[in-house]
């Protein structure tokens, strides 16, 4: 009974891991910026909202931004 209960905590754990997506952010001055899960973009007020890698919420402005693109 304990390995079926961890073989499913194991499945569940590996299906909620796939349905978060990394982006890369390319900046127009050449840096790439790693982000966790899709960056949020402020049509207001122009800004990028974004989790980086470590899990800080971070802004950037949207006019720095050359593209994005899923990993």
């Amino acid at each position: 009974m304990k390995w079926i209960t961890g073989a499913a905590i194991a499945t569940m754990v590996v299906l909620l891991s796939g349905c978060s997506s990394n982006y890369v952010m390319a900046t127009k001055d050449g840096h790439m910026i790693m982000t966790d899960g899709k960056p949020q973009i402020d049509k207001e007020t122009g800004l990028v909202k974004y989790t980086d890698q470590a899990g800080n919420e971070l802004q950037i402005n949207g006019d720095e931004i050359s593209s994005i693109i899923e990993r």
